[in-house]
């Protein structure tokens, strides 16, 4: 996939897939890095079982050193410019143990520093020890995720689902989404072991739980430009 055909995807249905960004060998290391986490508050773990990790930028090395990889900003930077960051990590797994949907939805929050009332932000949660809250459409226009996949996704296995082009319509109320959930049609994005879904936040994306439980491993990564309005900042874990 050529520069030119990833960014026009990107912005005429707000994803794109990109097989083999990662190598074996880079994915065996990642989860070598995954598995060292183990009592951090950051882990998110069931039946002793762990099903997310937050904050994954600060809590494991080897997932700042790729966010900060060729391979990965030559995804950010065609779409954010060259001043792109990596603003937020997270590990999601679906095991036998956690097998989980998800519901259709925007993914509208942001991490900041500190908890600064600003119109348009809000309302606000703490996750991980971090302020979250949910930001402006013109804010998230300016995001991109980029979903590292460390086991194949497809329809199966709860592979994310999405409606192609529904970034374009800024945050929908619930009763916006139930109406494209009835009338739109959506797809599933079945990516390979070591392929990247990069994605617009203001997508509408839901996942199934998974027909045969067993791992589903993806780093998700968010990546933004420019500065938040007022005293905001960002967090960047």
């Amino acid at each position: 996939m050529t520069d030119e055909t990833y960014t026009e995807a990107i912005t005429e249905h707000g994803f794109a897939i990109i097989p083999a960004v990662s190598t074996p060998e880079t994915v065996a290391a990642l989860l070598r890095g995954l598995a060292s986490v183990s009592s951090d508050p950051s882990v998110i773990r069931r039946k002793h079982s762990t099903y997310g990790i937050r904050n994954l930028l600060s809590v494991v090395p080897a997932i700042r050193a790729l966010a900060d990889s060729d391979s990965i900003r030559s995804l950010a930077e065609p779409l954010l410019g060259a001043d792109a960051f990596v603003m937020r990590g997270l590990f999601f797994d679906k095991t036998p143990e956690t097998n989980w949907s998800v519901a259709w939805h925007q993914d509208l929050a942001i991490a900041v520093k500190r908890k600064i009332e600003v119109a348009g932000f809000g309302p606000w949660s703490v996750k991980a020890g971090v302020p979250h809250a949910l930001a402006p459409a013109a804010v998230l226009e300016q995001m991109l995720a980029i979903r590292i996949h460390l086991d194949d996704a497809d329809e199966t296995n709860g592979a994310l689902r999405v409606f192609p082009g529904s970034h374009r319509f800024g945050r929908m109320s619930d009763e916006e989404i139930e109406r494209r959930e009835q009338t739109g049609t959506s797809i599933t994005c079945a990516v390979s072991k070591g392929g990247v879904l990069a994605l617009r936040p203001l997508l509408l994306h839901a996942s199934h739980s998974s027909q045969h439980p067993a791992h589903r491993r993806v780093i998700h990564l968010e990546f933004a430009t420019g500065q938040l309005p007022e005293e905001l900042e960002w967090h960047k874990a």
